[in-house]
């Protein structure tokens, strides 16, 4: 793994590409706006704007907590702002007023149906629509994002947070009918239940469509689809369960929740932290054999491996350099866990021919990480 500096690449003097960032940036800016109108029309009409301004701020709350820990989990091999963001909207616009639409079509299919809409719209149809709607959003950054979706963690991620957004939302539809409905009392009880209890109901469903992208990031093939057949299944049997336990069986609900939800919970906080020594263990073992061809030292791989050194490099840049070392600092650990993502990626490569694309975008990390190390450690 012996790599030679190339040449520059000469600027692109062309506008083509500017032009088509520009219109599907405005592309997606319009109709997560047209989304947005048509979501605040409806939460406006069901609940009013004081019980809506109410149910937001409470909905917040379970928003700092979920957000967080999925950037927690991100933060070795941190992703673009912009897809996170994606991921995120995708889930509280598109997602929720998809799932509206799908419910309400159902509900009218079935409406001929002997059953009772409540729960069939809960068990059958919610799951369904919701996590096709969530999931859609996770395949399309992973269709159209093959560079930032290098595996399992970045799957774990961006499904996360689409299921975040659409719990944002959610909450604030139920929150605010609690409190038309109920009352005060009804709307703290409620944001116990959905806030406090289980803010990470919706992401423990959609992470499973998340995980089985990850698995198949490397292998893009149509044998592997079968993977993500299953994801889905888990997601909609595991939202099915939540929901059958809250509706069908409340009377036993909290029974159900400690012996069935609560596992899950733990297993899912499992998950969490089995990605992140997974992910911690692809970079030392990656970076380890660029150290042994000279493009790290060995105290490099092993701060780089380890989220506590690395924030402690980063202060110690700031106080060796100022800020201009700090963002350096901050740059070469972000552009080195890229780069073990990219070589994992090419150690990957069916056939064992490595795709131009990548090794150009190799041999340009492995470039400006030098050129980082050179700001914080002058002279080296």
């Amino acid at each position: 793994m012996t790599f030679q500096p190339s040449a520059p690449v000469p600027r692109n003097v062309t506008r083509r590409p500017a032009i088509r960032r520009l219109v599907l940036t405005s592309a997606v800016v319009t109709v997560f706006g047209i989304a947005a109108l048509l979501l605040g029309a409806i939460v406006y009409d069901v609940i009013g704007l004081a019980a809506a301004g109410l149910a937001l701020v409470s909905a917040s709350i379970a928003i700092g907590i979920v957000v967080p820990t999925f950037l927690w989990v991100d933060r070795l091999e941190a992703e673009p702002a912009r897809l996170l963001w994606f991921a995120f909207l995708w889930g509280a616009l598109i997602s929720t007023l998809g799932a509206l639409v799908l419910n309400e079509l159902g509900v009218a299919f079935f409406a001929g149906l002997h059953e009772d809409p409540l729960v069939l719209g809960a068990v059958v149809l919610a799951p369904l629509t919701e996590e096709l709607a969530k999931g859609l959003g996770v395949l399309l950054i992973f269709w159209r994002a093959r560079r930032e979706f290098n595996g399992v963690t970045d799957g774990i991620v961006y499904a996360g947070l689409v299921a975040a957004g659409f719990a944002f939302v959610e909450n604030i539809l139920y929150l605010g009918q609690a409190y038309v409905e109920l009352g005060t009392p009804g709307l703290v009880g409620l944001f116990i239940m959905r806030c406090l209890v289980s803010p990470f109901a919706h992401p423990m469903f959609t992470v499973c469509i998340g995980l089985a992208l990850g698995l198949v990031a490397h292998r893009r093939r149509l044998s592997s689809a079968w993977v993500v057949v299953v994801g889905f299944a888990a997601a909609v049997f595991l939202h099915a369960l939540w929901n059958y336990s809250a509706v069908v069986a409340a009377d036993a609900y909290l029974v159900i929740f400690a012996i069935v939800q609560v596992p899950l919970f733990v297993a899912f906080l499992l998950l969490l932290r089995w990605t992140r020594r997974r992910e911690s263990r692809i970079l030392r073992d990656t970076l380890t054999g660029y150290g042994i061809n000279g493009w790290f030292t060995p105290a490099e791989v092993a701060m780089l491996a380890d989220p506590g050194e690395r924030r402690r490099a980063r202060s110690w840049a700031r106080g060796a350099g100022g800020r201009r070392a700090q963002q350096a600092m901050t740059a070469f650990q972000d552009e080195s866990g890229e780069l073990a993502m990219v070589r994992k990626h090419l150690n990957n490569e069916p056939g064992g021919r490595p795709d131009p694309e990548w090794l150009h975008r190799e041999q340009r990390l492995l470039q400006t990480i030098t050129a980082h190390r050179r700001v914080f450690v002058p002279g080296v």
